[in-house]
């Protein structure tokens, strides 16, 4: 890839399991754009993965040796007028100087093709300031999409963005994040299930590509942010969507998010598991948050309290250990909205592991990752994260409406049952250079 390559609306672009797609080095933001009606259709296999990787040789590859992977969709999303997928309009080779918009999208069930098997390495690249690419973006992408089995890799900016849209994943894979490991914004109402995300270190950028970002966190998740969010008749910008049923909805269930070890550096805004903020909803069900040095969850918002208040962001069934902040991993008393008390009166059932470690949470977490082999996600033996989860949504019928037969409930918390298969191995890699 050669700059900016578009396939475009009405063609299908079909990747063959094992081919390999190399961002070109000399052409700074080099980037695959799947644009509204056209599909991607890259079907790999566990043995032979689709890869999107550095042109540079493996140990001298950095974050943002090329620009990422974009995919836009005609779903909708909660901004009005012409956005444009941040950084399509930068200085780079082929990209158009307008930008390419996402908004104005009107078909949730929108199919931009199918992911499986595939992982975006060493991507990302701030074109220009605050308009970074990241290794995936689904912008307004529909739910008639399939993405399963995806990993991000050594990524300058954020690994997994959704702006807007309702497409729905299974098996996601991030590590070393430049930003955000998962982010939604903007009326995303996709389901997620079966989701890892480590952070051992922050890597070096690679020169003239942009920087780490000064707040990079597990999940950010934010209801609406920028021009286009219309405000709704008593409300105000960042509760965008209520009038047409477009809140920030997404479910992510089954979660591991793992946070740099003491000693690491931390920018200084970043560091917590989940941020929740400017006016979103959503539901966290079933996850595990170790490791964050500043927080495990932060509500950081009285918009999206409001959702947290009337029971449209729901919080159930999550394991803490080795967390900052109050309380184990809590927004302290008189700072935001995620106190512990607050999520205890909201019955979101999150157990504090006194004493416990992230490392001794899993079958194999090493301080110092040397490839996808040494990352085994199963619980320990007699871990605390093999059983406590929400074993069965019947009890609750806006889970259960919310999630449909997506999402499964399980006994356990995090991405991986004990004893079970082990998803992420084989086609997952892990290298910092």
């Amino acid at each position: 890839l050669r700059g900016f390559v578009y396939v475009n609306s009405g063609a299908t672009l079909t990747v063959n399991a094992g081919t390999r797609i190399v961002g070109d080095t000399t052409a700074l933001g080099s980037a695959l754009f799947v644009l509204r009606g056209a599909r991607l259709v890259a079907n790999g296999t566990a043995a032979a993965p689709v890869v999107f990787t550095s042109q540079r040789s493996a140990g001298n590859r950095s974050p943002g040796d090329w620009g990422g992977l974009v995919i836009v969709g005609n779903a909708r999303a909660n901004r009005v007028g012409n956005v444009i997928v941040e950084g399509s309009n930068g200085s780079v080779v082929g990209a158009d100087p307008a930008g390419i918009v996402y908004t104005g999208g009107t078909v949730d069930s929108d199919n931009s093709g199918t992911l499986r098997y595939v992982r975006v390495e060493f991507a990302g690249y701030a074109t220009l300031a605050d308009a970074e690419l990241n290794s995936f973006t689904f912008a307004a992408v529909g739910s008639g999409t399939t993405v399963e089995y995806v990993q991000a890799l050594a990524g300058l900016d954020d690994h997994f963005e959704w702006f807007g849209g309702t497409v729905n994943g299974r098996y996601l894979v991030s590590y070393e994040s430049g930003d955000d490991h998962f982010d939604g914004s903007e009326g995303y109402r996709g389901l997620n299930q079966f989701l890892i995300g480590l952070q051992s270190t922050y890597l070096t950028p690679r020169a003239g590509a942009g920087a780490v970002s000064a707040d990079p966190q597990g999940f950010e998740v934010d209801g609406c942010n920028g021009g286009g969010c219309v405000a709704p008749s008593g409300a105000n910008a960042q509760s965008a969507g209520r009038d047409e049923g477009l809140w920030n909805m997404n479910v992510f269930a089954n979660f591991t998010l793992v946070g740099p070890a003491s000693g690491v550096t931390v920018p200084g805004s970043g560091g917590v598991g989940a941020v929740l903020r400017r006016g979103t909803g959503g539901y966290y069900v079933n996850g595990v948050i170790a490791r964050w040095p500043r927080g495990g969850i932060s509500l950081r918002d009285s918009t999206s309290n409001n959702r947290f208040q009337v029971d449209s962001l729901i919080v159930r069934n999550l394991y803490f250990a080795e967390n900052g902040g109050a309380d184990g991993g809590f927004d302290a008393a008189g700072t935001n909205f995620g106190q512990a008390s607050a999520l205890t009166a909201r019955n979101a059932n999150i157990v504090v592991g006194t004493g416990v470690t992230a490392a001794t949470l899993f079958t194999a977490l090493p301080a110092t990752p040397t490839n996808g082999a040494s990352l085994d996600w199963s619980p320990a033996a007699n871990s605390p994260i093999a059983t406590g989860g929400l074993a069965t949504f019947a009890a609750d019928p806006r889970i259960a409406a919310r999630v449909g037969t997506f999402i499964t409930p399980t006994v356990y918390r995090g991405a991986a049952a004990p004893g079970g298969p082990k998803w992420w191995e084989g086609w997952t890699s892990y290298a910092r250079n």
